[in-house]
């Protein structure tokens, strides 16, 4: 039988030879070719099978020893005459030492090395051979419609330019690493978030900035910005200026909120801000900021949860939104708010008011009672209507310094870590023995707890009478702690609106990742108001 086609030559026919040389000749080529006599024939090329066709008639076969014999000299003579252009020579290839100690001659090792690199046009590793290079001026036939390929032009390197010489790997490249940028200053703090879509709902964070500027200090009496609080955002800004000018951001959003929502020279500071630093903020109304904390927490909304009561407590005012999902859920939260309200108080003008150093019950007490008042004036009807019996359907959701505090104090965390405090339940009865926890303590041990600091000890206690002002309205077994706010927002909208979670995108091998982050994922620890 012969070993590559399978048929048995004809009697007296040209490769007829005696049977014991025939079987012998054939068993020492399959040993010196480095394959078993019963093994696979290999495929043709093209241009031996053109080859082994030529000048037969049509229907005819060619005997198998006779296309052997062809299959062979083409072979031969291809590995005799390289192809021009290439950059192969010799003196790369190695010659191998037979197990028994002796060397085959140089050129017909090499020759049958080529022999086997070029087999089926394919090289080393079963990868495709290099096509060769185009002449000058000769512009590159595009892919044929349907052919899967994807050009150069379709796929973007992650500084969002075009890369040229990239080539597919069988996945579809419709994923681009864009960049966007998220910034919030506020009553009390200013923070920048830069982050890149990953899975869906979800992004990584590339680079963040957190700093207390304090821009509402002294605005509760004088109802402007004082110069010293500009010196410092503007400061602020500037750094995020420099941080956003180092990346190519695909989109960004830059909103400021409560203190220049109500400072008389607020709209001044803005354009000092521009001048300055070239940074254009936006005002948004207290609606817009509610929407935006829902939007950043959505993702710790539970499936079991019917009603949830969300409250932001920042530094000159306090968002409360509440939610109420029925059976069909949309992917944005914020479509399921049903009643929404803005405290004209945050933990900064509270403070103001009542002093923030020296906290009694006493003083406490009248927090909470100013902040019920505020609260008697938002006509929302009960949650009670829209819970199930014996279910655990309803609870609160806080984003704040204010709930990320207790539940630092809480852990007795040695260095406040974000990544053990977000999405943490806390009982009701916990919340409770941290306010008081909190209230017992003076100033100075207040300012050396490691979760709260010397820049939030003055105004941790008016953030809990925030808190225990909501409690008392909207009581609940547990509360969810989230470290994340309106930029975490801000980006779930943008990627939201630009559809890049609808885009198709391999897999990355590992999972989940360090860096990534869920729908308003935060980033470094301390980030909070």
């Amino acid at each position: 039988m012969d070993p590559d086609s399978g048929a048995k030559p004809p009697e007296g026919g040209a490769s007829a030879v005696p049977r014991g040389e025939g079987k012998s000749s054939r068993r020492r080529k399959a040993k010196r070719n480095g394959k078993r006599r019963d093994a696979a024939p290999v495929t043709n090329s093209e241009a031996v099978d053109s080859a082994a066709s030529a000048g037969r008639p049509n229907g005819q076969e060619a005997h198998p020893s006779a296309r052997k014999r062809k299959r062979r000299r083409a072979k031969s003579a291809s590995a005799q005459q390289p192809a021009q252009g290439s950059n192969a020579t010799p003196a790369t290839q190695q010659v191998p030492v037979r197990p028994e100690g002796g060397q085959q001659p140089h050129s017909a090792k090499s020759s049958r090395n080529r022999r086997k690199k070029n087999r089926g046009g394919r090289g080393l590793q079963g990868r495709p051979l290099t096509p060769a290079k185009s002449a000058p001026g000769v512009a590159k036939a595009p892919a044929p419609a349907g052919s899967g390929q994807v050009s150069s032009k379709d796929v973007r390197s992650r500084s969002g330019a075009e890369s040229l010489g990239a080539e597919p790997r069988g996945e579809k490249f419709s994923y681009v690493n864009d960049l966007y940028a998220a910034l919030d200053l506020g009553t009390n703090n200013c923070r920048l978030l830069i982050a890149q879509p990953t899975r869906p709902g979800q992004f990584r964070v590339v680079d963040a900035f957190s700093r207390i500027v304090r821009l509402g200090e002294g605005l509760g009496t004088s109802r402007r910005l004082s110069q010293d609080a500009m010196d410092r955002a503007v400061e602020a800004l500037r750094i995020c200026a420099t941080k956003l000018s180092n990346r190519p951001i695909r989109r960004m959003r830059l909103i400021a909120t409560e203190a220049c929502r109500a400072a008389e020279n607020g709209e001044e500071f803005l354009a000092r801000v521009i001048s300055e630093t070239g940074l254009e903020l936006e005002i948004i109304d207290r609606e817009t900021e509610a929407r935006l904390a829902v939007s950043g927490c959505s993702s710790l909304v539970g499936r079991e949860a019917r009603s949830v009561v969300l409250f932001d407590i920042g530094g000159g005012s306090s968002e409360i939104a509440v939610i109420r999902i029925d059976d069909s859920r949309s992917s944005r939260l914020a479509n399921h708010i049903t009643h929404w309200t803005s405290l004209p108080v945050g933990v900064v003008t509270l403070s103001e008011r009542h002093g923030g150093r020296d906290v009694t019950p006493e003083v406490f007490s009248a927090m909470v009672t100013e902040v019920e008042g505020m609260l008697a004036g938002f006509d929302c009807p009960p949650l009670a209507a829209f819970r199930r019996s014996g279910a655990e359907d309803f609870h609160l959701i806080g984003t704040s310094g204010t709930v990320t505090t207790l539940a630092g104090v809480h852990l007795d965390l040695p260095r406040y870590d974000r990544r053990k405090v977000d999405g943490l339940w806390l009982s009701d009865a916990e919340v409770s023995a941290m306010q008081a926890k909190l209230l017992s303590w003076d100033f100075a041990g207040r300012a050396a707890n490691p979760c709260i600091g010397p820049d939030r000890a003055d105004l941790v206690l008016a953030g809990c009478a925030i808190l225990e002002a909501i409690r008392r309205r909207w009581p609940s077994q547990r509360m969810r702690v989230a470290d994340r706010g309106l930029r975490e927002g801000l980006l779930t909208d943008m990627m939201a609106d630009d559809g890049v979670w609808r885009r198709v995108r391999p897999r990355r091998p590992g999972g989940n990742q360090g860096g990534t982050q869920g729908a308003g994922g935060q980033d470094e620890a301390g980030a909070r108001r």
